[in-house]
């Protein structure tokens, strides 16, 4: 493993860290675009078995990148990635932070906030639909997919029950004779 490759990790997800408003789910459609398309590290199906690795541990969501280091370039590559994407934001938010408590009561900073509600909202949609695309190989793993987002959505039940589905759904639909 090269420095220059470890650079390159640190690279990608420290630009990403600064643009993640809503979390690392709401960059996960950049972080796929550079970790397949444009690194080349690995195809959809690796990183979406990375993402729903991610999601179904307990931890924060942020785990995606650490898994996406480590498969790409070990121990190493696990605490560039989740140093590289943690550090940039942790830092923008302090400072941010700060902002916020010196002008609380300023009109502008609220409108600033309200404004960045409907682009973490954005972005985190944005996020389902790339996973979807990612995971979706034919009309049974797509109808799995839309069940599960209207599980999710219309109920107020943990969404395992829906990965839990959806995964029983995926194992018979393999027994039968494949997901296509």
């Amino acid at each position: 493993m090269s420095g220059e490759l470890l650079w390159r990790i640190a690279e990608t997800f420290a630009s990403l860290s600064l643009v993640a408003i809503g979390g690392a789910n709401a960059v996960i459609p950049e972080i796929h675009r550079q970790v397949v398309e444009v690194q080349g590290w690995m195809n959809d199906a690796a990183f979406a078995n990375l993402f729903a690795i991610a999601q179904a541990a307990p931890g924060p969501n942020v785990l995606v990148v650490s898994l996406i280091g480590w498969r790409v370039a070990g121990l190493a590559g696990l605490a560039v990635a989740t140093v590289a994407m943690i550090l940039p934001a942790s830092l923008l938010a302090f400072a941010a932070g700060r902002l916020f408590t010196r002008f609380a009561r300023a009109g502008w900073l609220r409108q600033v906030q309200a404004g960045l509600v409907p682009i973490a909202v954005g972005l985190i949609l944005a996020s389902g639909v790339v996973m979807g695309r990612a995971a979706d190989h034919g009309p049974m793993t797509a109808a799995i997919t839309v069940g599960t987002a209207l599980f999710v959505f219309l109920s107020n039940r943990n969404p395992l029950w829906a990965l839990g589905a959806g995964t029983l759904a995926s194992i018979l639909g393999l027994a039968a004779g494949g997901l296509g």
